[in-house]
């Protein structure tokens, strides 16, 4: 189970210095990255969370009276690249990944609202299997430069090399692009978006959230030492690049940054015997996505939200022993040829006899995903949104 500190309530409060019944500027925050942030969480997982004391004012927090998912009426949203098309609309739940999903977004407008009175804008940009040395690649970061490892490789494959570079060219930093250009369309005509928009009163650049990894982590030709320390120091650099040039782009030369620090798995000094051989391959990353937020220039302008602790062991646990469960059912229907249907049979037997009641629930109600998608747990996942949404406040704090 997650510690109760990781989903302690916020209470409600304006930012320092904010009149509470004056017209406020629109806040604008800015969610980019790959499939995590697009998130993988189904609705139906939000039951789940109410199912411990930690989280179930959480639950409160995401439901309206009648329990349906909650309708901002201060925060609205756009999002590309979770649908073929922009959505666009008040912040509920249904812009994640898909209509019945949500990402970080949900969370973080809802309790984004515990901390400002103004009214906010989410413009949510995120593709899955993105990756930054590639795909989200800022200007800053130069040209992708292939190592001696991979050019090796390709030239004993007898591949073309010139082909390989003029694709990579190509590809380089498309997304950061599209990204910076959707902010700007946005930005351009907020009415569009946010019918209530007040051009008197005017928008403010207010925060940005990255969370994003899985395909950098999982690269071993861009970062062939990963399982050595500092085998992504590549990866810091670049995110590094990457908050200047947005802010840069933006001009917003001060825009406070959240780094979602990849945590698929919970803590690594968790692990179990079965995760040691990756170990420290995703200790080694995720200290190079946080990395960034200890540069000087960053200090108190950047922070880096570590998301393995908003990791579910019990899930974790209950899945593991039921896959166990799974395993010897299909023993038993190897060693005795059971028929289809017989092994099903002997697999719902194995899981009343070896599945508590609690453990059998927790499966049911609290995955809808694999685990690199965070389980598709609307627990883990509204956790890490109101985890960003307190960092970020801590961050505005800091710049009055």
């Amino acid at each position: 189970m997650l510690a109760i500190s990781a989903f302690a309530a916020t209470a409600p409060m304006p930012l320092a210095g904010q009149a509470p019944n004056k017209p406020k500027r629109l806040k604008v925050f800015l969610l980019a990255g790959q499939s995590n942030m697009q998130g993988h969480a189904k609705v139906s997982t939000f039951e789940h969370i109410g199912m411990d004391p930690a989280t179930k004012p959480m639950l409160a927090e995401m439901l309206d009276a009648a329990g349906k998912p909650k309708v901002c009426e201060r925060v609205w949203i756009s999002s590309i690249g979770c649908a073929a098309t922009e959505q666009t609309g008040k912040l509920t739940a249904g812009f994640g990944a898909s209509p019945e999903k949500i990402g970080p977004e949900f969370t973080f407008g809802l309790y984004m609202q515990k901390f400002t009175d103004a009214p906010i804008l989410l413009i949510k940009t995120s593709w899955g299997g993105k990756s930054l040395n590639t795909d989200f690649r800022p200007p800053g970061a130069g040209p992708y430069v292939f190592n001696e490892t991979q050019i090796a490789a390709f030239q004993k494959q007898g591949k073309d090399l010139a082909a390989i570079k003029a694709a990579k060219e190509k590809e380089t930093g498309v997304y950061y692009r599209l990204m910076v250009e959707h902010v700007k369309k946005v930005l351009g005509d907020l009415k569009r978006v946010v019918p209530d928009y007040d051009p008197a009163q005017g928008y403010e650049l207010a925060g940005f959230v990255w969370f994003q990894g899985w395909n950098d982590m999982v690269d071993s030709g861009t970062y062939p030492n990963r399982d050595k320390p500092r085998g992504y120091d590549a990866y810091s650099t670049a995110l590094a690049h990457f908050i200047r040039d947005v802010r840069q782009d933006l001009n917003a030369p001060k825009l406070p940054f959240v780094i979602g620090v990849l945590g698929v798995g919970g803590p690594t000094a968790e692990y179990g015997p079965d995760q040691q051989r990756y170990k420290a391959t995703h200790q080694n990353f995720r200290e190079a996505m946080a990395a960034p937020a200890q540069l000087p220039e960053f200090r108190g302008n950047v922070a880096a939200v570590w998301t393995e602790k908003y990791w579910d062991q019990e899930l974790t646990a209950a899945k593991k022993k039921d896959n166990e469960i799974r395993q010897r059912a299909k023993k038993l229907a190897t060693e005795g040829k059971l028929k289809p249907a017989e092994e099903k049979a002997a697999w719902e037997k194995l899981r009343r006899e070896g599945l508590t009641e609690r453990e059998r629930q927790v499966l049911e109600k609290g995955i809808s995903n694999q685990e690199f998608h965070y389980l598709g747990s609307a627990r883990i996942l509204g956790g890490i949104g109101k985890g960003f949404a307190e960092a970020m406040a801590d961050l505005l704090q800091n710049k009055k």
